[in-house]
């Protein structure tokens, strides 16, 4: 049996921009995807803890260092710049594998620096 498990986590990450006339996606700094072991078009959810509002898209790796955190296309309408959210990656993994597993957590300030 599969389960679906946290890989990595980017905590209280600031929205740097929206852009809703792009096609789709998320856009996050390389060097951030790296520390939470997020890939090039991997689902992530996203959590926005000014709104409450819930959303699933892919990724676009950014440029790296730059601190973006740009929602793009229709995730736009969800977020606000300055918007404190959380960025979750997960994947499917059997039992046995999930339990010994540890989740990359990155903790970031209010302009996406690394704190924890």
């Amino acid at each position: 049996m599969l389960i679906e498990m946290m890989t990595g986590k980017l905590h209280r990450a600031t929205v740097t921009d929206a852009n809703l006339n792009y096609v789709g996606s998320i856009t996050i700094d390389e060097n951030l995807m790296e520390l939470a072991d997020i890939l090039p078009g991997q689902k992530v959810q996203i959590v926005n803890n000014n709104n409450g509002a819930r959303l699933e898209t892919y990724v676009i790796k950014g440029e790296r260092n730059s601190g973006t955190i740009c929602l793009n296309g229709a995730a736009a309408r969800l977020v606000q710049p300055g918007d404190i959210i959380i960025i979750i990656a997960y994947a499917l993994m059997d039992k046995e594998e999930a339990k010994d597993y540890k989740p990359k957590v990155v903790v970031l300030d209010n302009n996406n620096q690394i704190i924890g």
